[in-house]
């Protein structure tokens, strides 16, 4: 008896230590940090190391996809109330240490919003508000695809910030191989397809919206096929460059802008529009007034051109009458 309970406790058992009933979890200050340390060696627990720090000390990422210049105290007014409601910055920044800059410590890979707004704060009233960022080690390709899977689904990331972020992947770490970034984002290469349309509009067409903000995928999807024509595309320009001169002069009169979802129907319509077929038989005359060309529709056997035996223009002029007769008539081709 001189063992006790766990004496007992080994006669019922047989002495196997196997057989014994299995102890609680330790409980206490130590029980607690014992068990936090079994949870880390077991990986079911991870933990990642934060600092505070003076958004002073960090600057945006080049390939960040935010458009910092464009963030303003109405942009991120729910962001600031948030942060000035809960007196801390709850989700960290993501960020990469730098060593080229003295005065630079660290570079956000995500949360350039955040970044501002604490910035903000410490300018109006909260002095001595910091900016929490998680260090990481990562590569440029690596630091893309975090940044690409933070802010996928934030609706107050604009289109046109996503798609000129994936226009600018595609030729950095991707060599301009459309399947090998959607393989790596998981996504559908159509899917980015419309992103790329986006980022690629001509700079007229661009010129035309109240704000580059304001042009979604569905309207890049909208104008594509127009500009994958060079027939329609010109049109479409054409008529991106009266858009954008009355746009200026509405701004300039402080007269509300067209919105996004007009100036794409404009800009549909008239790559759209078919000129007025060409007359049986049509004359194309030089500035003082002689004919100078000949062009008659005969049915089924094509077009027939007739040039007068004394030519009164240029070889040039002629061949943009003929031009301009074709294009009437094929409008599509």
């Amino acid at each position: 008896m001189a063992l006790g309970n766990k004496g007992f406790a080994d006669l019922v058992s047989g002495g196997d230590p196997a057989s014994e009933p299995r102890r609680p979890p330790k409980s206490g200050f130590l029980g607690t940090r014992v068990n936090r340390l079994a949870e880390l060696a077991t990986g079911a627990v991870t933990t990642r190391v934060h600092e505070l720090v003076d958004p002073a000390v960090c600057r945006i990422w080049s390939g960040h996809n935010r458009d910092y210049p464009a963030l303003n105290e109405e942009v991120c007014a729910d962001l600031i109330a948030s942060l000035r409601a809960q007196g801390r910055q709850e989700v960290p920044a993501i960020g990469r240490r730098v060593n080229d800059d003295p005065n630079v410590r660290f570079e956000v890979i995500c949360g350039a919003r955040r970044h501002w707004s604490v910035s903000w704060l410490r300018v109006h009233d909260y002095p001595d508000f910091k900016f929490v960022i998680e260090p990481r080690e990562l590569t440029d390709e690596e630091a893309f695809r975090i940044a690409d899977l933070e802010n996928r689904s934030r609706k107050d990331l604009s289109d046109y910030e996503r798609a000129s972020d994936y226009a600018r992947a595609v030729e950095r770490y991707y060599e301009g191989n459309q399947q090998r970034m959607a393989d790596r984002l998981q996504v559908s290469k159509s899917w980015l397809s419309r992103y790329l349309d986006l980022a690629r509009l001509p700079e007229e067409i661009l010129t035309c919206f109240q704000s580059r903000h304001a042009i979604g995928i569905s309207h890049a999807a909208a104008l594509a096929p127009l500009l994958n024509q060079p027939l329609t595309r010109k049109k479409v320009l054409d008529e991106a460059l009266k858009l954008s001169a009355d746009q200026r002069a509405r701004q300039e009169a402080s007269v509300t802008l067209f919105p996004a979802a007009a100036v794409v129907a404009s800009l549909c319509k008239a790559g759209r529009d078919k000129p007025t077929p060409p007359r049986s038989e049509q004359q194309f005359k030089d500035a003082a007034g002689k004919v100078f060309l000949k062009a008659k529709r005969e049915g089924r056997a094509g077009v027939t051109f007739t040039l007068p035996s004394a030519l009164t223009a240029d070889r040039k002029a002629i061949i943009s009458a003929m031009e301009q007769y074709l294009a009437t008539l094929m409008p599509d081709r």
